[in-house]
């Protein structure tokens, strides 16, 4: 018996063949290659940070180095992005390198922004403000307005011209500060010292810097404290780089504290940042940074303040003996003046 054919005809035979087996051969390369550009980029972010934290903690402020480091805590707030940058894309060494850099420009900054311990003072309380004047521009009213408003017992000032002290003599600043010593030049180059107390053993000494900026200074005699020499401090300005030696010379030059001896103030411009190593070098002879021992190191002093994209930086300071303990410092905005003023609250040592 034949067997029926289903339909009437029989069906063509369909071929079967092996399955295919794709690899990832040829996708390799590419993976590969975008791998070592992510590495690459990682590195590329970390490095600048590297070099910055380097250049800082060794001191290495030359040329125009000076002027970046004067931005060190907006770049300590920046290595965070290299970090995340490095974590997101799972690379681990520039990881831990970014990870260190971050600690490191940190540990710098963040005390700044962190009161210390003070020492056990138990004299009078003295009020001192310093401002520059820019060229004596600067808002006299503004300013005797600060005095007035804040009980200021001392007064220093820089780039101080006889046009300001006539203005600031109509607005009323020798009835609330009658004790003075006064070197009004016309410029910047000048400076002067006002005080509620008496002031004695004044002089006035010039930087050796390319400007010449002069310091006036005098021993303030507050009742119940030891005298205390007060000075308007006005290094030279590394704007240029040509400028940086003369900047170094007049940072150096600087009186040092006496620790074994009477009290210092320096107060004024110093055109310097605690992230530049003049200054604190200075500091290590015995004084303290005012504003960073109350936790405000970081309020920028100077913009500038004319529309130009660039952030403000600390570079006005009150200088003060390890022995004066710091009770506040604020800082204030001086129309006409592209710096603003500090005011800080001291506690002296009982005389």
């Amino acid at each position: 018996m034949t067997p029926r054919r289903s339909g009437g005809r029989r069906r063509a035979a369909v071929p079967r063949y092996p399955p295919v087996v794709i690899t990832d051969a040829a996708a390799r390369p590419a993976t590969d290659q975008a791998r070592t550009s992510g590495t690459l980029l990682c590195w590329a972010a970390v490095a600048p940070g590297v070099a910055w934290a380097v250049v800082r903690l060794a001191g290495l402020d030359r040329g125009p180095l000076v002027q970046l480091l004067a931005f060190t805590p907006y770049v300590a707030a920046g290595s965070l992005l290299p970090l995340l940058l490095a974590l997101a894309l799972r690379r681990r060494w520039p990881a831990v390198v970014a990870a260190v850099v971050t600690a490191v420009l940190v540990a710098v900054v963040a005390p700044r922004a962190l009161p210390a311990g003070q020492p056990p003072a138990d004299g009078p309380t003295v009020r001192l403000l310093t401002a520059n004047l820019l060229a004596g521009a600067a808002d006299a009213r503004a300013l005797v307005g600060l005095v007035e408003r804040h009980r200021v017992d001392v007064l220093t000032v820089q780039e101080f011209t006889p046009r300001a002290a006539a203005e600031l003599d109509r607005l009323g600043l020798g009835r609330l500060l009658p004790h003075r010593h006064l070197n009004p030049q016309a410029g910047t180059v000048g400076s002067g010292l006002y005080a509620r107390f008496p002031v004695g053993e004044v002089g006035v000494r010039r930087n050796r810097g390319g400007w010449g900026f002069d310091q006036a200074y005098g021993t303030v005699a507050v009742p119940g404290a030891p005298p205390v020499r007060v000075e308007s401090a006005h290094p030279a300005a590394p704007y240029a780089v040509d400028q940086v030696g003369h900047w170094r010379t007049d940072l150096a030059a600087q009186p040092p504290a006496t620790p074994d001896g009477g009290l210092r103030i320096l107060a004024g411009d110093f055109n310097a940042t605690l992230d530049h190593a003049p200054l604190r070098a200075l500091l290590a002879t015995g004084y303290v940074d005012a504003a960073a021992e109350v936790g405000a190191g970081l309020t920028g002093t100077w913009g500038p303040y004319d529309g130009d994209p660039i952030p403000p930086v600390t570079i006005d300071h009150v200088l003060v003996d390890r022995r004066i303990a710091v009770r506040a410092v604020a800082v204030h905005r001086v129309p006409g003046s592209d710096h603003r003023a500090v005011l800080a609250e001291l506690r002296l040592p009982a005389g």
